[in-house]
């Protein structure tokens, strides 16, 4: 699981250059092997030099900057790039030369996030496309089979590509229509659609792995809902008896902050005669940690259909929840709010709060195979880019504010829990990353 960052790609982080891949190598790459169980495993990682310079410049942020981080395509013009950001084939053509270091092949984590109407349970929704708009022609023609179509290039074929399919839709499917876009959305079929469209497309690429995002468990993990998303994605992609189906796995909290393990408390607990489940923190749900679940959801999709060899991601980028405020024991507390809220290791005032959270801190770092039914920890979304601006402006790309991100928004009485300062969505937001930094856990 070397990361291969040699003298060659620190020159090119310090000049920003990014040339033909034909520049570093001649001839015809070697074909990859046929699809791995997990491609994560003797592998290397690869390492988006754009992060590596914003991270390394950052007081003390040499000691993660190595760390591999999902590389994402949240709108249609950065698959060909921007002036700021440079486009799928230049990151693929960065990929193969860190891959020629080293004889093992390299893993490369792309995610797709353009949905029409994507996030419609947000109170404003960013994404190119429109259900109303033609959207799910668009979603496949401008956006699916371009990026499909670069990932197809014979000179990318040696890489392990990781595509991480549209994170958390399942809200949006699962929830009672919050927006009118939501309601469109459910009315359409579009997402269903769209999905099938992107998980087939991208799985008949022989280096591709799909894994298909299933949210995380502050959605899923309640009982109303955590059969129905079994369902629901096994009908998605047509999985039925154990066979095999275009999904080589499934994600979970990415870009989110659940915590990876709550180390002193869990659902199934009862404090003076009232169970822990009834607690405002908990609110029903089965499960207070992204691993309890991902595990029993894991199980729960073979019993919908899939295959057995199906593995899980978790996103750690952001879910470590250390520093001064980490609760060091269990509550003692009779009352089970106070005992929920004394335990928790998660410090959001709400697990639906996802915006450039308060008190965060990076997570477990990406590895292989860590716990049993998990394909890897990873660093989906790369720690230090803001979720979005904390003030009501416009970005110049035209990114919309959410007022989650906010610091003075409150959802119905919980407070967003959004940083101050905050850049526009995609940006870096040095503060947020010096807070992950401190409040790491495992520390740094």
């Amino acid at each position: 699981m070397a990361v291969r960052l040699g003298t060659r790609l620190m020159a090119m982080v310090t000049a920003v250059i990014l040339l033909p891949v034909t520049a570093v190598l001649t001839g015809a790459p070697a074909a990859a092997d046929a699809r791995v169980d997990n491609p994560y495993v003797a592998a290397g990682r690869y390492v988006d030099p754009w992060w590596y310079a914003s991270a390394a410049a950052e007081p003390g942020g040499a000691a993660v900057a190595n760390q591999p981080t999902g590389v994402w395509l949240d709108r249609v013009s950065l698959i060909e790039g921007t002036a700021s950001s440079p486009g799928l084939r230049a990151h693929l053509n960065e990929a193969v030369r860190q891959d020629a270091f080293d004889s093992a092949p390299l893993t490369i984590q792309i995610v797709l996030n353009d949905l029409p109407d994507r996030n419609c349970t947000h109170p404003v929704s960013n994404g190119d496309f429109s259900v109303t708009s033609d959207g799910l022609n668009r979603y496949r023609t401008e956006y699916v089979d371009p990026i499909a179509e670069i990932l197809a290039d014979p000179a990318y074929q040696r890489l392990r590509v990781v595509a991480i399919v549209e994170p958390d839709f399942l809200p949006g499917l699962l929830l009672p229509a919050a927006t009118t876009r939501c309601a469109a959305v459910q009315a359409s079929g579009a997402y269903p659609e769209a999905l099938r469209y992107a998980v087939t497309r991208l799985h008949a690429i022989p280096n591709v792995y799909v894994y298909l995002d299933a949210s995380h468990h502050g959605v899923v993990g309640h009982p109303d809902n955590f059969g129905r998303a079994a369902g629901l994605l096994a009908s998605i992609v047509g999985a039925t008896g154990g066979k095999p189906s275009p999904v080589h796995g499934f994600t979970v909290n990415v870009a989110g902050y659940g915590a990876l393990v709550e180390p002193y408390y869990d659902a199934r607990m009862v404090i003076n005669g009232k169970p822990v489940k009834i607690s405002r923190w908990v609110d029903g749900n089965d499960y207070v940690d992204e691993l309890s679940f991902a595990q029993a959801f894991r199980q729960r999709l073979i019993a919908a259909g899939f295959g057995s060899d199906i593995g899980m991601v978790i996103d750690t980028s952001r879910s470590g929840w250390g520093g001064p405020y980490r609760p060091a024991r269990r509550s003692t507390s009779g009352d089970v709010n106070r005992f929920v809220d004394e335990s928790r290791t998660d410090r959001r005032h709400s697990v639906s709060n996802w915006c450039n959270q308060t008190g965060a801190g990076l997570g477990a770092r990406p590895t292989a195979i860590p716990a049993t039914g998990i394909d890897a920890y990873a660093w989906i979304k790369p720690p230090g880019v803001s979720d979005g601006a904390s003030v009501n402006v416009t970005s110049p790309d035209g990114i919309r504010p959410d007022p989650m991100c906010d610091p003075t928004y409150f959802q119905a009485t919980v407070p967003s829990g959004a940083l101050p300062w905050a850049p526009p969505a995609g940006q870096w937001f040095g503060a947020q990353f010096q807070q992950l930094l401190a409040n790491a856990y495992p520390p740094l």
